[in-house]
């Protein structure tokens, strides 16, 4: 357990915004973090994991609980499936890329999204073509009040587009401490047909892909597309891709012909959040310190000393602009503190 007073969090979040905490307590233990609980009881907490989905836009004068735990195990496994359970504290990306070095398949889709695995449920992270549900199959977390150790399984997570019932009824009740996966051995359902990828395995002359060329596929997108957070502040995609009815969609259509789309439903149609910021004209545009990203309109970026409410106002101009230009109002993935 590692306490400190009036700590700077910029270095635990991705968008280096330098805010401080009256009380930071990093627990690397499940017992720890027990005992934690037990003390602070009276106290409001805040939980912080990777610090990759959140922006900062002033001081934490609660409690900031760091979630470090560490560990991962095999839990069972049969001739074409294994249950791998990894503990909240571990880095997305480095356990993805050990689960493949494994040869196991379910999360080469999801690779280099930033961010610790306790927070991924959350969220329920998604990246071309895959959701986190996918490949989930339980986790455990602790009761903030009763310190009661708890199982969710898929179902009781209600998981939704970049959702789940962690960010709604039982948002600040619950802390993840591990997360089990069901992933493959053989037989991999490889997803390969959103695009991006299709062409970077294209490009390498890769006729029949594996989940190990799928997830170097999607880390050269990601590179190429996104900015390292630790050389350029930032969380990743700010906006949700919005979804919208047909009718609407119809509309855009005959104005914009080329106007990208994913059929969600028969009456539903998912429009990139990027490209109508770049058709908006705000691709690259920057106020001060604050700015939306070059190659990338989904990204808003730190370029240096840029506060979280300068960030903040940044997402409401782009917001704005956009719902004047297509009437669609874009919604913030990261969690806004």
């Amino acid at each position: 357990m590692h306490v400190l007073r009036n700590a700077s969090l910029k270095e635990y979040n991705t968008f280096g915004i330098d805010v401080r905490a009256r009380r930071f307590i990093s627990v690397s233990s499940v017992e720890d973090l027990k005992e934690v609980l037990a003390q602070t009881y009276a106290s409001e907490l805040f939980i912080l994991g990777g610090g990759s989905n959140m922006l900062l836009t002033k001081n934490i004068e609660k409690t900031v609980l760091h979630i470090d735990l560490k560990g991962k195990e095999i839990i069972s496994q049969n001739e074409d499936e294994v249950l791998v359970k990894a503990s909240a504290g571990e880095n997305w990306h480095e356990f993805v890329l050990w689960t493949l070095a494994q040869g196991f398949g379910g999360l080469e889709n999801l690779s280099l999204i930033p961010g610790n695995v306790g927070t991924a449920p959350i969220q329920n992270i998604g990246a071309y073509g895959v959701e986190l549900k996918d490949v989930f199959e339980e986790c455990e977390a602790i009761s903030i009040q009763t310190l009661e150790q708890k199982t969710f399984s898929k179902n009781l997570c209600e998981f939704d587009y970049r959702n789940s019932v962690f960010k709604n009824k039982l948002k600040g009740q619950f802390i993840i401490t591990s997360v089990t996966f069901r992933l493959t051995k053989k037989n991999h359902i490889l997803r390969t047909s959103y695009g991006a990828i299709k062409n970077a395995l294209d490009e390498r002359n890769i006729k029949l892909a594996g989940v190990k060329e799928i997830s170097d596929a999607v880390i050269s997108i990601r590179k190429a597309k996104l900015p390292n957070p630790k050389l350029l502040g930032n969380s990743g995609s700010f906006f949700k891709n919005p979804v919208i009815p047909v009718k609407h969609f119809e509309k855009l259509q005959q104005e914009y012909p080329e106007i990208p789309s994913y059929p969600v439903s028969t009456r539903e149609v998912k429009i990139p959040a990027g490209w109508l910021i770049e058709k908006a004209g705000l691709k690259g545009y920057r106020e001060g310190d604050a700015g939306v990203h070059k190659d990338q309109a989904l990204v808003l970026v730190n370029y240096g000393t840029a506060t979280g409410t300068e960030i903040l106002q940044l997402s409401n101009k782009v917001q704005e602009t956009v719902e004047d230009r297509f009437k669609i109002r874009l919604e913030p993935e990261v969690n806004i503190f």
